[in-house]
């Protein structure tokens, strides 16, 4: 029998602890989890402690429910070490289908047959992911936004043979360490915002490849634009608003048209070492000397109190 309160769970495994990973370990600690944490790579056990300590006082503003407690946090030498007593696994290794096929495999074999099984891929179909999977009717994906420990949405996406009963678990069970889950109808290779990110992505290399724009004008272009009304709502409901007093029924009268202009190539450009120096020059004129830590502290800062806002003004839209 499959455990019958998801938002009870109290153990964890996290499989893989680079950046996603360890976001991971983050939330589920200022959820007051015991967390089962296992990575090939045992010295990421060091750096994932100064990550945690480097977050926590921004979670602590955010979403911590607790006190921090690393004895909460057990770092295991094997898979079955990690996931032998947990409730919930979630997997953060790299993107690779055969990768991920013969870990789920492992994960299966070596887990309680009641655990949900979670994959964090961000575009990978779970069909295939958990094709060698022993009861893959309890495997799903759930594949979150960094930095993790900060975001809220996290897309739940099931496979062929995911059963109802554990879409709706896994969906109680992010609720309850305050994620915001989107249950994505149907697989789709890129799930949901990943598509949207990766049409943005793309465009943006064509128009730095082209030379029209460097990084930080494109950024700007975001930032400064569309970046502060998304924050609040998203692509449609801001043309819904761009219609005027008809809403969106009058933007497609007066804007549908462009849609057949040649604007957009979607198609990726090839990452030619001139564009690929171009992208890193650029980002690094941005950074100013700051690294990649102190850009993290300044970004984690920035989501604390826009979170804050939007809670005031979320509650008048959803």
């Amino acid at each position: 029998m499959l455990n019958t309160s998801s938002k009870n769970f109290k153990k964890v495994a996290v499989i893989g602890t680079g950046v996603i990973g360890t976001g991971w370990i983050i939330r589920f600690l200022a959820h007051n989890k015991i967390v089962y944490a296992f990575d090939k790579d045992f010295e990421l056990y060091k750096k994932s402690i100064k990550e945690i300590k480097r977050t926590w006082p921004h979670v602590k503003k955010s979403v911590a429910k607790t006190k921090l407690n690393l004895q909460n946090l057990k770092y295991c030498h094997s898979i079955e070490e990690a996931t032998k007593e947990a409730d919930f696994i979630q997997e953060c290794v790299s993107e690779n289908y055969l990768l991920k096929t013969n870990l789920m495999k492992i994960i299966g074999e070596k887990s309680k047959t009641n655990a949900i099984i979670s994959s964090s891929s961000s575009g990978l179909l779970p069909t295939r992911i958990y094709s060698k999977c022993k009861n893959p009717e309890r495997a799903i994906i759930g594949h979150p936004f960094n930095p993790v420990y900060l975001l809220p949405a996290v897309e739940i996406v099931s496979g062929k043979k995911t059963s109802e009963l554990i879409i709706n678990k896994t969906f109680q069970f992010y609720k309850s360490i305050s994620m915001n889950p989107i249950i994505v109808k149907n697989e789709l290779p890129g799930y949901l915002s990943d598509r949207l990110q990766e049409a943005l992505w793309r465009e943006g290399l064509h128009i730095i490849s082209e030379g029209y724009a460097t990084t930080q004008d494109l950024d700007r272009a975001i930032e400064d634009g569309p970046g502060l009304r998304w924050s609040l709502m998203g692509t449609f409901l801001t043309f819904h608003l761009a219609g005027g007093k008809t809403g969106m029924r009058h933007m497609l009268e007066q804007f549908g048209p462009a849609l057949k202009l040649p604007w957009t190539k979607l198609k990726a450009p090839k990452l030619t070492k001139k564009l690929v120096n171009k992208l890193v020059e650029g980002t690094k004129r941005q950074s100013k000397g700051k690294s990649v830590t102190e850009i993290s502290n300044i970004r984690d800062e920035y989501l604390v109190e826009l979170l804050k806002l939007r809670k005031k003004f979320e509650k008048k839209l959803r």
